[in-house]
Parts: C-alpha cells; structure tokens; sequence
C-alpha cells in the first residue's frame, strides 16, 4: 500500500492524495470524484498512476519558468558596474533607478529586462531603494574621522577629569507645515492633509547628554548669540557647575555675547568645543530632530504657533521619557559612549 506524505507541496498534490485515501478507504471512483470536483475520468488516471510508477507520480511537479537569462557569476559584476554611479554612464545625477539600471545591464552585459525585472534582481543582490544622505562638497572626510576617532575620546576622558557634564548642543526650526510620512489609505485615494501655507516657525534650541537627557529652548523668532548664553545659564542651572559643550560653529555660537559671557567669569565653568564644519552628522543632537519630526509629530497639522508650541512642548516630554531613543542618537553619529 502507498504512503502518503503528510505534507504536500500544493492543493492540488493534497487532493490527488485525498483521492488515493478514499480508494483506499473503499471508495468508488464515481464518489471520488464527486466529492473532490473532479471528473471520474481524473481519478482513474491518479489512481492508474500510484500503480504503475508509485505515489511519487502524482506529487507537486516544479515549474522552472524561462531559463536564467544571467549567469551566477554575471548577476554578481551588477554590484560592481552600480559602484562606479550612473554619471560613469552618462547619467545626469547620481540616481540609479530600475530604468537605468536596466540600461547599464543592456550595455554591460547585453542582457535586456524590464524595469519590474529589474527590481527583483536588485532584490536577489541585496540592493533597495533609499534616500541619499546630502553630504557638502566642503567636507573635510579626515579631519571628520579624526574627531569621531581621536578628538571624541579624549573629550570624554577631559570631561571625567574635570568634572564636566558633557551636553551636544544644536537648532533647529519647526513650521506650520507638517513632516509628512506615508500613511495608509484606500487605493487610488490619495490622502489629503489641510495645512496653512506660512513660514511662520519656532526656533528650538536644545542640549542631550549621553546618558539621554533632552533640555530645550523655544523662541518664536530667530536664535542670536543671547540664546546661546541663556541656554548655557540654563544648563548650569540644571545639570553642573561644569560643562562640556560641544556645537558647530554658527554664527551665534561664536558672537559677542558669549564672548562677553566667557570673559565675565563663564570661562571656568563652561568648556566650548566646536565640531569640524559641514559635519552635522557627527552631532547627535541632529537625531533628536529626527524622532521629533518625523515619529513625535508626523503629520501634524497645526493652526497657529500657539498650537505648534503646544504640540512641541508635548512631543518633548513624550521624548524625554525615551531616554534609549536618545542614546540611540549617539550611535548613529558613530559616538561610542
């Protein structure tokens, strides 16, 4: 008597498999066949086929489809031609789309796909579609590795010499109009979002400290150096007589008043230290932006400043008691703490 397998490959395998049970059960053909929907004729060529060949000639057969138009080896040269940018191919910008990457397997490999094609080759590699991270021509890479490899640690090793509390300080803007993510609506319904077109904004400054403390100063209009000195008194006030700030170098970090404010005795208690230029990456304090942007107050309409800042203040404190999240930050700047 044949064996049936106790996991079949697909429906149909288990319903010729079914109708091997009812045979052997004693079943009629003609009943078979009526209860599995199928034609006598169906059941009798089954049934003939278990005799002859034996139960593997009526299990799931494989579909192969069209045969590998690439090699293994040529699917793995596509990471290496995709390096090279798709200005080496006379691209205008650095865009890879499915298009042109179909284009440079064409010209490479004289392979042509369609674009839908393309995507799942570009799945089969491991590659997906992202959003590039803007980066400023100015940028001085060595001076930036330096800082996070050599000038980070001995910072740290300074501020548990001294005594200091190690704060990263940033700004930024918040405006009327929302941070939009993707949202879930029925298909061909593109979802709508009521907003008021302004520049009307808030001006945040705000201080973490890598034990994920958040520390914030709201203004509605622009920061100038007499923030920076607020918010340095402010911090003083909350977590040391010592500190170790560390900021970039924008204008009000670097004018009168805080000069003004080191000379008349702020000098022993606060330690500035500014970050190379065009290197926000290397701030952690830019993630914080981020988690309240794009997560704290996605999609959030607001009709005022008034609501803004209430909306702000609340998504501050939500964050404030995500002290991981905080933490977080440092790791994606590459700051080991």
């Amino acid at each position: 008597m044949a064996t049936i397998s106790a996991y079949p490959h697909d429906w149909k395998e288990a319903r010729r498999q079914r109708a091997l049970e009812l045979s052997q059960q004693g079943w009629p053909q003609c009943q078979i066949a009526e209860a599995l929907g199928v034609s006598r004729p169906a059941v009798s060529q089954w049934l003939a086929a278990v005799r002859e060949h034996g139960l593997g000639a009526i299990g799931a057969r494989p579909h192969p489809g069209a045969p590998r138009r690439l090699t293994v080896a040529q699917l793995g040269m596509i990471p290496e031609f995709l390096s090279h940018g798709a200005e080496a191919y006379g691209f205008r910008g650095e865009v890879l789309t499915c298009a042109r990457i179909a284009k440079i397997i064409e010209w490479e490999l004289d392979v042509s796909y369609s674009k839908s094609h393309v995507s799942r080759l570009m799945k089969q590699i491991e590659w997906t579609p992202q959003k590039p991270i803007e980066r400023a021509t100015q940028r001085d890479e060595a001076q930036i590795e330096n800082w996070r490899t050599e000038v980070w640690p001995e910072l740290k090793k300074k501020a548990r010499r001294e005594r200091r509390k190690l704060v990263f300080v940033d700004e930024s803007g918040f405006y009327l109009l929302p941070a939009l993510v993707k949202t879930y609506a029925e298909c061909g319904e593109t979802p709508i979002l009521q907003v008021r077109q302004t520049k009307d904004h808030l001006s945040v400054m705000s201080g973490i400290t890598p034990i994920g403390q958040l520390f914030t100063l709201v203004r509605d209009e622009a920061m100038t150096g007499c923030e920076s000195v607020i918010f340095l008194k402010h911090l003083l006030h909350c977590l040391s007589d010592k500190l170790l700030v560390i900021w970039d170098g924008s204008p009000i970090h670097r004018g009168a008043e805080v000069k003004t404010f080191l000379a008349d005795g702020g000098a022993p208690r606060v330690h500035l230290e500014s970050l190379p230029p065009y290197a926000p990456d290397l701030n952690p304090d830019e993630g914080v932006w981020d988690l309240l942007k794009y997560v704290e107050l996605r999609n959030v309409c607001c009709l005022d400043l008034n609501h803004l800042h209430d909306e702000l203040s609340l998504a501050i404190e939500r964050l404030r008691n995500k002290r991981h999240l905080i933490r977080a930050c440092f790791e994606g700047a590459g700051l080991a703490i």
